[in-house]
């Protein structure tokens, strides 16, 4: 990757809906080498693809928490693979630490959040839990 492309990365992450030719612009390239470049870094799986990013009051609906899960020993693949189903779960990472995993979870209500953490609890491989309800957001780069 080059350092063009990391700088087209750069624009897209702040707005993928710019258009090409505002791109090329402020990259001080050619339209078509835009055109180019997002082709082949989507061809090459650097762009996964786009999104839609909520404005804060709609954001914010909801109950969102950070859930983090100490598993068994060799117990990882199998526990994220229930995990996975669970349409709660935003993320689901693998950390360092006390814990084994860090989710992100998104339910519409407390009642939902609290029955996804029980479900959460309940899965084979899952020694304990603790979870973190989110109550505002500072910064998202995302």
């Amino acid at each position: 990757m080059t350092p063009k492309d990391r700088n087209l990365l750069a624009l897209l992450r702040l707005n993928a809906r710019e258009p090409v030719s505002a791109l090329a612009r402020k990259l001080g390239v050619s339209r078509s080498t835009v055109q180019d470049r997002i082709r082949r870094l989507e061809e090459q799986g650097v762009i996964a693809g786009y999104t839609v990013t909520l404005g804060a009051e709609h954001a914010d609906e909801g109950v969102r928490a950070l859930v983090t899960i100490a598993i068994e020993p060799q117990s990882t693949t199998p526990v994220v693979s229930v995990l996975k189903r669970m349409s709660a779960l935003d993320a689901i990472h693998t950390v360092s630490g006390k814990y084994d995993l860090a989710t992100m979870v998104h339910t519409a209500s407390p009642a939902e959040m609290d029955k996804v953490l029980d479900q959460i609890g309940q899965v084979e491989g899952v020694v304990r839990t603790e979870s973190a309800i989110i109550l505002s957001t500072r910064l998202d780069r995302r």
